[in-house]
């Protein structure tokens, strides 16, 4: 499946509906992408996108289950996961199902997308269909592999802006670069190096460097 390739000049919203209407052929009717909260424990997910928006409350619900959480991440649970959300089982997680199943959504499939300390992004694609076999699902499984790496540069930057040379700070920093080495790496002194680690670290929230870079990961920034 091939997915439109203008992405970079568009926003979430219009990534989202493109990213649908691609999959309207595989009968998908709503995505929601879940992320970590960047100031939570790794069992805190919030929503990060979700289309069409009046899906809103069932992803909200779904972030709050602790299904498909950190400790289904932790075991040895594949990254992809297809799913007949009426025939799955879960107490706990029974509201969210009951949302989706009063939208008139069978099955998900849903992709992760592993972050460090046992954090993932999550592409959730929820359709009216049950599917016949595992290729119908492997379609709608490559097709989140194919937009996340736009569609997580977009989310990233929504949320946080840093400068290019805010953001090239903290990827050096997340190689391990120091200051010292970093300057040599950009051509600037070390004071500036410093100065847009400030800038960011203000950005991010976090008073040093090592939880600025764990956060930008977590954002998607990294």
């Amino acid at each position: 499946m091939t997915l439109p390739v203008n992405f970079d000049s568009m926003g979430v919203d219009a990534i989202l509906n493109d990213w649908l209407t691609a999959l309207s052929e595989q009968g998908a009717e709503a995505v929601v992408v879940l992320g970590p909260v960047p100031t939570g424990t790794k069992d805190d997910r919030e929503v990060l996108a979700v289309h069409p928006p009046r899906f809103v409350g069932a992803a909200i619900a779904l972030a709050h289950s602790p299904d498909f959480g950190a400790s289904w991440r932790d075991s040895d649970a594949p990254m992809v996961a297809w799913q007949d959300i009426s025939r799955a089982s879960s107490e706990v997680g029974n509201r969210w199902r009951r949302l989706w199943l009063a939208h008139g959504q069978q099955t998900l499939v849903r992709v992760a997308f592993p972050l460090p300390a046992a954090r993932a992004f999550e592409c959730f694609m929820f359709t009216p269909r049950t599917l016949a076999n595992r290729s119908d699902a492997a379609n709608l499984a490559w097709s989140a592999f194919n937009v996340w790496p736009t569609l997580r540069r977009s989310i990233a930057t929504q949320r946080v802006s840093l400068s290019p040379r805010e953001l090239e700070s903290l990827n050096l920093a997340f190689e391990g670069l120091t200051a010292r080495e970093t300057s040599l790496r950009m051509d600037c002194t070390e004071r500036t190096v410093n100065y847009h680690l400030a800038n960011a670290m203000a950005k991010l929230h976090t008073d040093n460097k090592l939880s600025a870079v764990q956060r930008a990961c977590w954002i998607g920034l990294i």
